[in-house]
């Protein structure tokens, strides 16, 4: 079956966009390799984020599928990712952190946006429905510094009418890992509350104030908060769906209270210079937007940019590039929101960014 349609009817419109600039780079490209150069015996390795790491896993199905060629990603946390592609350990590395320009140049990696998702409070609490409980910004800084010693508080029970709370301490469960998701959290945390950005502030890895329990992976605190009565935790959108979750309903930038949910990261998008720029570092906290989730972020692949040789650099490429064009499909269901069609128009260039040094460009629209 081919990668790629070859009819301009059967192309989804917001592809076509990508394809007519990938179609403009040199034939050598167009034309790819002989298939029997990406036939692997191993797999492609990646390692990384957890917060992606499930969509991760179905593409990869889904291109061993159609094109014969194992993926495995481990999800190790964002800083691991970093850490393991700058060696060279990987193929790919996922981080939910972008790296800056100067960063990206020092170590020599083309970083690639890939999907968009959203990061939800969820806690145990014994007699509270699910999607039921809800907190401001401010309050859910408050709970995570430790500042709100049971779950009956006035300051919750003022913001949850006829909702029955339990005298349950509140217990508080974190990241152990350097932690793409935990960073992202903590930037909206500051964000909404002054007195978070100051004592505790925004980091992979920050040092909670008080007692916690530490859980490694988004994976590893879905377990933790299932096991223990009175906890709350932090997690991708998707392990709410998988798991089961009880997410917490957030006042957003436009003061309706909104719960996770695929509109609402689609909302955050449209209501940032992600869509109206193509701006993959653009913020996607806390947007306007009465849908908007306030907790909605990026997260990224990061490939190395000086690969030794073009066939080499072929088979992450193709792998990549093939997930961009089957993107949306791949993506819908999943907890996670597709790139906006202004980023994707720009993909083209980034994959142009990869120069390997034996002067050859990788053959990846063939593939």
């Amino acid at each position: 079956m081919s990668a790629f349609p070859t009819s301009p009817t059967s192309t989804p419109p917001h592809r076509r966009t990508l394809l007519r600039l990938g179609a403009a780079l040199p034939m050598a490209l167009a034309l790819g390799a002989p298939r029997a150069l990406f036939a692997q015996t191993a797999a492609l390795t990646g390692a990384g984020a957890s917060f992606p790491s499930l969509v991760y896993g179905r593409w990869a199905s889904a291109y061993e599928k159609a094109k014969g060629q194992a993926v495995s990603y481990k999800p190790t946390g964002s800083g691991d990712g970093v850490k393991q592609i700058t060696a060279r350990g990987v193929a790919f590395g996922g981080s939910d952190s972008p790296l800056t320009s100067d960063e990206l140049a020092r170590r020599k990696l083309v970083q690639i946006p890939m999907l968009v998702g959203g990061i939800v409070p969820v806690v145990n609490l014994p007699g509270v429905p699910e999607g039921r409980l809800q907190l401001s910004g401010d309050l859910l800084a408050e709970l995570m510094m430790g500042r709100v010693a049971k779950w009956n508080d006035g300051r919750i029970a003022a913001l949850n009418p006829g909702v029955a709370l339990p005298a349950l301490p509140v217990k508080r469960i974190v990241r152990a890992d350097k932690s793409g998701t935990t960073e992202g959290y903590t930037k909206y945390l500051s964000a909404v509350s002054p007195a978070f950005a100051k004592d505790v502030g925004a980091n992979a890895q920050p040092k909670w104030p008080g007692e916690v329990e530490a859980a490694e992976g988004n994976d590893g605190m879905a377990k933790a908060l299932k096991a223990a009565p009175g906890t709350i935790a932090y997690v991708s959108y998707d392990r709410v769906q998988r798991d089961k979750l009880n997410g917490v309903r957030l006042r957003n930038a436009a003061g309706q209270w909104v719960a996770a949910g695929e509109a609402g990261f689609k909302s955050a998008i449209a209501n940032s210079d992600l869509s109206r720029k193509g701006d993959d570092l653009a913020s996607l906290m806390d947007r306007d937007g009465a849908e908007s989730w306030p907790i909605t972020m990026t997260s990224f692949i990061l490939i190395d940019a000086t690969p030794a040789s073009s066939v080499g650099a072929a088979p992450v490429m193709s792998f990549l590039y093939w997930c961009f064009m089957h993107g949306d499909d791949l993506t819908r269901g999943t907890g996670f929101a597709p790139l906006p069609v202004a980023l994707q128009s720009k993909l083209a260039a980034r994959f142009a960014a990869v120069k390997p040094a034996d002067g050859k460009l990788p053959a990846y629209l063939g593939i």
